[in-house]
């Protein structure tokens, strides 16, 4: 169809820069739609101008940076189809083994996204703010030329790092659970899948087997792709040009590993087990041919206490925590990090050695009252003493403190609000309350003082990708127990949980 015909000369007529400007109002798939008008508009709206407008506006990465994604891919279109692809990965991610706590951050890589573990750890000696937060990576999405994704799983077995090459399938827009399984090959190319059973109705025991089969595809990490997963901070812009062009190579090497790592895997009747034969022949009859690691990332129904989702047994599956934006009447609400015990400034140096906590405030109504959560999402101790998502303590945002602030060397907090801590209670998973009341300091951190006590839980609010930036990554666990815990433990899997 002709230019005049559909009514697109006017349109036509505008320089590139105002065509950009109208089109970044519109969605990707708008975009899309417009570009399918007539060939005049398709040559528009295909250009890298459009497009880098539509990567701009998902405010995934800064703009300077998807200046440097678009040497690795096609089009900014093709890297607008990985962003769009990956963008409700983004946040934090819990499950509830160990009890020390299991948070899987995902973040921007290079090209990519990655998915980041914070390890159980006490504050070095160069506080929280100066010094390096531990991690180690669970997985990896990296973006193919075309804007397609190649999934890793990443793991450690035998003193080696490996990646476990795989698929990612079944994005939901709204997704709430992460689940590693493992589909035939023929199902992640669409094929017919009525007659066959999911992998999340095996049994637990065939899941495990199936995963630590299928686990069995890998290749050995090499030196050079054992650096950085994405760009550090730096000021100095020498440095940031070098760790690109870094980035850059050990993406290339990653994705030619994927192409020729990920070859069909024939899955036999014996990979089951024992047990019976022909029961295990009929539920599994499905996955006796080449099968593949597979990310899923749907939408669940999933029931809440207070802040922590419900959580399945025996499954590898993470859990999204919904993170509320700080807005006008809800102002705290997001991630902190603290550790029990005065501290006069940030999380500094006087607090060497101390249990770091990740704390998630949100707010929820209860008894016709407005109240403020602190949910424990990590612990960086050896041993749990709190089951993984305790509420911390509780507050009621209408209600302020009836105590006075203990500390008169200090300025007057700018505000304070009357509650309850946990304690010690009837047993492990059902600890008590006493009252306390949460303060709001000038310089931003909250102390939460237990009235009976004077004990003091300080907190200030973080930002897990400027720490992460800045972290050290630590070796992996074996791949399967790196993505999940699939048994209840009460203790930290990581050897040295202190990063002094």
């Amino acid at each position: 169809m002709s230019s005049d015909l559909c009514g697109s000369r006017f349109l036509l007529a505008l320089p590139h820069e105002i065509f950009s400007v109208i089109t970044s109002s519109l969605s990707p798939r708008d975009v899309c739609s417009l570009g399918m008008s007539c060939p005049g508009l398709n040559a528009v709206a295909s250009s890298d101008e459009a497009w880098l407008a539509q990567c701009d506006k998902l405010g995934l990465v800064p703009f300077s940076t998807l200046i440097e994604w678009r040497k690795g891919v096609s089009s900014y279109k093709a890297l607008c189809r990985f962003l769009v692809n990956i963008q409700p990965l983004m946040g934090i991610w819990v499950h509830k083994n160990p009890e020390v706590g299991n948070v899987v951050y995902v973040m921007p890589g290079f090209l990519s996204v990655v998915g980041c573990r914070i390890v159980p750890q006490t504050i070095g000696p160069l506080g929280l703010e100066d010094g390096p937060l531990l991690w180690t990576s669970v997985f990896e999405i990296l973006c193919k030329y075309d804007g397609s994704t190649a999934f890793f799983l990443h793991g450690r077995e035998r003193g080696e790092d490996y990646v476990y090459p795989g698929f990612l399938k079944s994005v939901d827009r709204n997704c709430n659970m992460l689940s590693l399984e493992v589909e035939p090959l023929h199902q992640l190319d669409g094929g017919n899948t009525s007659s066959e059973i999911p992998f999340s109705r095996l049994e637990s025991d065939d899941r495990e087997r199936l995963l630590d089969f299928t686990s069995q595809v890998r290749d050995i990490v090499p030196d050079a792709a054992k650096g950085i997963f994405f760009p550090p901070m730096r000021n100095d812009e020498f440095f940031s040009q070098q760790d690109f062009a870094v980035l850059l190579e050990r993406r290339l090497l990653l994705l030619h590993m994927y192409e020729r790592t990920l070859n069909p895997t024939k899955l036999g009747s014996s990979a089951a087990g024992g047990g019976d034969q022909e029961n295990q022949s009929t539920t599994l009859h499905g996955f006796l041919q080449p099968v593949g690691l597979c990310l899923r990332a749907p939408n669940m129904k999933i029931h809440h206490y207070k802040a922590w989702p419900s959580m399945y047994e025996g499954q590898s599956i993470l859990y999204k925590m919904p993170i509320e934006p700080p807005k006008e009447y809800h102002q705290y609400a997001g991630l902190w990090g603290g550790t029990y015990g005065w501290t006069p400034r940030r999380l500094s140096k006087e607090t060497f050695g101390e249990r770091l906590f990740l704390i998630l405030i949100s707010y929820e109504v209860s008894e016709g009252k407005e109240c403020m959560l602190a949910t424990k999402i990590l612990e960086g101790s050896s041993y749990a003493e709190r089951p993984n998502g305790s509420t911390m303590f509780t507050v009621n945002i209408d209600q302020p403190a009836l105590e006075l602030f203990p500390c008169d060397s200090q300025p007057n907090p700018i505000d304070s609000f009357g509650g309850e801590g946990i304690v010690d209670g009837n047993g492990f998973r059902y600890p008590g309350s006493k009252p306390g009341s949460l303060f709001v300091l000038p310089n931003g951190l909250l102390v939460f003082i237990y009235k009976e006590w004077r004990i003091m839980l300080t907190l200030q609010r973080l930002d897990l990708t400027d720490l992460l930036r800045r972290g050290e990554r630590v070796l992996s666990l074996p791949p399967i127990f790196n993505f999940v815990y699939p048994t209840r433990m009460y203790i930290n899997p990581y050897p040295e949980p202190s990063n002094s």
